[in-house]
């Protein structure tokens, strides 16, 4: 039994920055749990590796959801990491902060301090933006974030093809959004810069601070309606810690809920079926899911893409010893390298999808003459649900930790969001039809038809859609009594207890979350330092 200022459960994006950032102070002592490993695996590293983590879905909790109503009673793979620096060290290293208006909208629901202005300065601190100097970038941050550098003349052609019909952007991370350019990546070096290489490698000699991986934690440990430590296994043995200050909750939009219901802290009737004594009725915990729905609109590519050449054997294996050795190469990018932001309705504040370049085949492999034949060559948009009106939910399952919760995520069960991703999938099918962009594509192979008609997109879209792995709200913070946590990110109801991760978010931004969640955190370092 050891006492700590603080221990925070989760070494994800939040919990790297937090570990970071409260450790600055000497006098302050902090213990990080991580139920998963180190991030050692050269797959993590190399930045081309992604597609190898997102195929294997090694460091992943393995979560899927319930059956989707709405999607063919699919299961839908919940990707979340479970590794030092949690889902930054498996996802694709897209870093984007949404629109302004994602988070006006906050503000306007009264969540004053978490307006656009209030967090620019905090989205300026975790950076360090390798292009040109402006009032909306940082240069000095742990988060080293540049332009793609993927090479492929399709890129090119489908910049001009979209610049036919909307604005073409150099920025997308300052105070504009709408519009097409080329991805920003978490990068340095030509290496991945995740949450735990960026915050947590540099300190973890720290002498204030305790990391441990590979623990399971059981349930926060509650006395008098106050949070006083943690229950966890490591390495077989049950292990009490307690706190002086704050437990603070980083374990994610599927992990947090889980470790409140599991320490009496949820809905009554889930609580009372798992036989969890209640400590506290807090009817909103797991409730408010939501994620980025997407759909792809693919056709066969007629020129032959730099992925295919490079996947040669012999080349792809000099790729990655090079990336990994010398930081250097092909396979220090990601082949996803451009974006577009638009509104499916003019009359829309937001934009309210997202298309993301797909330069090859969905399924690309190494092949070599004579032995394996090439993979056959596609060219791909990624068609982004980014605002969806429907909600999901968690349940609890077991008082067992082992054993996860269910997950409805109730994809499109607002038919707006039918509409909007409908229609985004019709815009994909227009794009590729305009010059330059029209050279480089053959036949549709997906959705397989030039259809509009509804009922054929919509069969399209209920077989195929998934999800790009940005669920948030499951701990949702606002300035109701009912909210789960307050604007300080505090649990309403117990004291010494916050949570600070992509749970807490009330509704979703326009684009990719891994940015916002570590704006996030570097605002509740400063919070939690405050008091």
């Amino acid at each position: 039994m050891t006492t700590f200022d603080y221990i925070i459960v989760g070494a994800g994006s939040s919990g790297c920055v937090l570990a970071n950032r409260l450790t600055e102070d000497p006098g302050v002592t902090v213990l990080l749990l991580e139920a998963g490993g180190a991030d050692s695996d050269p797959w993590i590293s190399i930045p081309l590796g992604w597609g190898k983590l997102l195929e294997t879905r090694k460091h992943d909790w393995m979560y899927n959801t319930e059956p989707e109503q709405n999607l063919n009673d699919r299961r839908i793979e919940v990707r979340r990491g479970k590794v030092l620096g949690g889902s930054s060290s498996i996802n694709a290293m897209v870093f984007v902060r949404g629109t302004a208006g994602d988070y006006d909208r906050w503000r306007d629901n009264g969540l004053v301090g978490w307006s656009y202005k209030a967090l620019l300065p905090y989205f300026k601190k975790t950076e360090s933006w390798l292009g040109a100097p402006d009032e909306w970038r940082g240069h000095q941050g742990p988060i080293h974030v540049r332009t793609s550098k993927f090479e492929d003349p399709a890129i090119e052609a489908f910049l001009e093809a979209a610049g036919k019909k909307y604005p073409l952007l150099e920025d997308y991370n300052n105070d504009r959004i709408e519009g097409f350019g080329r991805n920003q990546f978490s990068i340095k070096n030509g290496r991945r810069c995740s949450a735990a290489r960026a915050y947590l490698h540099p300190i973890a000699h720290r002498p204030n601070l305790v990391i441990k991986t590979d623990v399971q934690v059981n349930q926060i440990l509650l006395k008098n309606d106050k949070a006083v430590g943690v229950e966890y296994n490591s390495s077989g043995e049950l292990i009490r810690d307690y706190v002086s200050s704050e437990v603070i909750l980083s374990a994610g939009v599927i992990g947090s809920p889980h470790i409140l219901m599991l320490s009496g802290i949820g809905p009554t009737n889930q609580l009372e079926r798992a036989g969890i004594d209640m400590r506290l009725d807090s009817p909103q915990v797991g409730q408010n899911l939501q994620d980025h729905l997407v759909v792809m609109a693919e056709h066969d590519r007629v020129k032959v893409s730099p992925m295919q050449s490079n996947l040669r054997f012999d080349r792809i294996i000099y790729s990655i010893l090079l990336a990994y050795l010398l930081g250097r190469g092909f396979a220090t990018d990601v082949p996803a390298p451009a974006s577009g932001f638009i509104k499916t309705n003019p009359k829309l504040s937001l934009p309210d999808i997202q298309f993301i370049l797909r330069t090859s085949s969905a399924k690309p492999h190494p092949w070599f003459p004579f032995i394996r034949r090439p993979f056959l060559d596609a060219l791909g948009i990624w068609v982004v649900l980014l605002n969806p009106k429907s909600r999901g939910h968690l349940e609890l399952r077991s008082h067992d930790p082992k054993i996860p919760l269910r997950i409805y995520q109730n994809f499109l069960s607002d038919e707006s969001d039918r509409i909007s991703i409908r229609k985004g999938l019709q815009l994909a099918q227009e794009l590729f039809a305009v010059s330059p962009l029209a050279e480089f594509v053959g036949e549709e192979t997906e959705p397989g038809l030039k259809a509009n008609d509804y009922s054929v997109l919509d069969d399209f879209i209920c077989r195929t859609a998934v999800t790009v792995s940005h669920p948030v709200g499951t701990c949702k913070m606002g300035i109701k009594d009912s909210d789960v946590v307050d604007p300080e990110l505090r649990l309403r109801g117990i004291e010494n207890l916050r949570v600070v991760d992509a749970s807490v978010m009330p509704s979703l931004v326009g684009g990719n979350i891994n940015a916002t969640v570590i704006a996030i955190a570097e605002k509740a370092a400063d919070i939690i330092r405050r008091h």
